[in-house]
This record gives structure tokens, sequence and C-alpha cells, in this order.
């Protein structure tokens, strides 16, 4: 599988983590994806994929690709094979700009990219990144696209402020002294984050101090999960396990048996860092 991913320029760096272009044979026809904060904006440019965000719902079929705000559980993704698109790591603020609604409305519920920006737009964009012969030159095309349908939204910088300090503790922050700091109400914050983020700010510190304390598991080593859920702050054990089956759809054990199973049959794959098997 071909992975090829760069940061973008000014005025998206702000926004975005990085591009890339996805090419190729994934590991495995469905994959896991848990609960983090990071949107993603997938522009897919092979045949449909599904997505399921919840063990309670049905897959749901996208052909254009689709817009993912920070998701509250883990969610399942069915990839065609081979798989072709572009998209973005956003960081967990970086989406709202370019949607025509607020970010609340997606949560768990990814639109397509026909219904964020419209049939015409999307097939001109297919148009443009099908004379492309390189993937950097889709990058440029998919960052060129983005800087035109960059808009202002109120209460941005605060977000973007506020959300940058929720990630440099890894969510160990008490929102409360985030709150004061900045002299706004604990209302206005929650609705200015779900309109620009999807979720009020305790909830994106549970994810950011959840997705912190699993990606630092070594699982080629015995694990002990006493200790990981009290260094991520869970005083509860009982309490780091639900939580663990809501942000992964697994349990901590069954975790470390599929992320082992990954590492051994896929080493070194471009999609090695956070995506479970799902079959």
């Amino acid at each position: 599988m071909e992975y090829v991913s760069r940061v973008p320029g000014p005025p998206l760096d702000g926004l975005i983590d990085d591009l890339y272009y996805l090419d190729g044979a994934p590991p495995y026809s469905r994959l896991i994806l848990p609960a983090a904060p990071a949107p993603l904006l997938i522009v897919n440019l092979g045949a449909p994929f599904l997505i399921r965000t919840g063990i309670d719902v049905g897959a749901v079929e996208y052909a254009d690709g689709c817009a993912v705000v920070t998701p509250t559980r883990a969610w399942e993704f069915s990839y065609p094979t081979p798989t072709r698109s572009v998209g973005v790591h956003f960081r967990p603020w970086g989406l709202a700009p370019f949607l025509p609604m607020p970010a609340e409305q997606l949560c768990d519920r990814p639109a397509s990219v026909e219904q964020i920006w419209g049939q015409s737009a999307i097939a001109e964009l297919h148009d443009q990144l099908a004379t492309a012969r390189r993937p950097q030159e889709m990058l440029t095309l998919l960052e060129e696209e983005l800087v035109r349908r960059l808009r202002v939204i109120d209460g941005l910088d605060l977000v973007r402020q506020l959300s940058s300090a929720v990630a440099a503790t890894h969510g160990t922050v008490p929102i409360s002294d985030i709150s004061v700091a900045t002299r706004a109400s604990s209302t206005y914050l929650a609705k200015r984050f779900k309109a620009i983020v999807g979720v009020t700010p305790k909830r994106l510190a549970r994810s950011y101090r959840f997705s912190s304390a699993v990606l630092a598991i070594d699982v080629a080593a015995p694990i002990d999960w006493g200790g990981v859920a009290a260094d991520a702050g869970y005083f509860d054990q009982a309490h780091f396990v639900r939580e663990f089956r809501e942000f992964t759809g697994l349990t901590p054990t069954r975790y470390a048996e599929v992320r082992r199973r990954f590492l051994r049959e896929h080493p070194d794959h471009a999609l090695d860092g956070w995506p479970l098997p799902a079959d």
C-alpha cells in the first residue's frame, strides 16, 4: 500500500496535521478505528467504502468520501480492494471552517463529501484529481480546494487555544481551570466546542486522556492494566474497562491481542499506528 503525506502551508497548517494519499490493498477488509480527537476528511477515488458507527447501527456506503468529526465511540471502516483516496487529518478544531453546519450535527454521523460541499464541487474536484500524475500533485489540488473553502468561524481562536491546552496535558488539565483562565462561562465554552469540535471540552479531554494512555502501551511486553489505568488518571479500574470498550470496541486484553496480530502480520504497514482488524 502506498501512503504519501505532507503538512500543508499557511493558512491551513494551524488547522490540519497532514494531507495524505492512500492507494493499494488494505491490510484487512474491515478495520476498527478507535475514537480519537482527530477529525477526518476522505475524498474517495475508488470503489465505495462502508462505515458503521456503532454495534447497534447498520453500515452506510460512501461513494465520494466522507467527513468525520471527533467521534465518541469506536467505528468500523470497510475498505474496498484496492482502495484509493486523498484525505485530511485535522486537528480537533480544524474541520469546522470547511463545514456548512455545526460540527455537533455530524457527531457519530459522518456526512458524505457531497452533503458538505455539493455534487458539482465534488465532481469538479474528482475531475481535477484524475488529471494529476503524482500523489503530491493531488495533495496540492486538495490543499488549494481547502484554501478556497476556508471560512471564518466565531470562537475558533478560543477553542483552538483551549484544545491545545488539553492536548498538551494529554487531557488531564481541569476544564474548570481553563474556563477561569479564559474568563469565559462554561456554558459558552460548551456551546462553541460542540459547534466547532463536535463535543464538549470535557469529552475532548476524555478522548485525549484515553488515546494518550493506550497509544503508549507496548503490546509486545507484559501489560500491567492496573498501572495503565492509574497512570491515565482512572481511579476505578472498572470505569477504565468500560471506557476502553467504548473507545475501542474491545476489552483491554482483546485489544492487546488484536494489536499484536496486526503488528505480526503486517510489520511496518502504512496503517499500523491506530486501526485494528475487525475480522
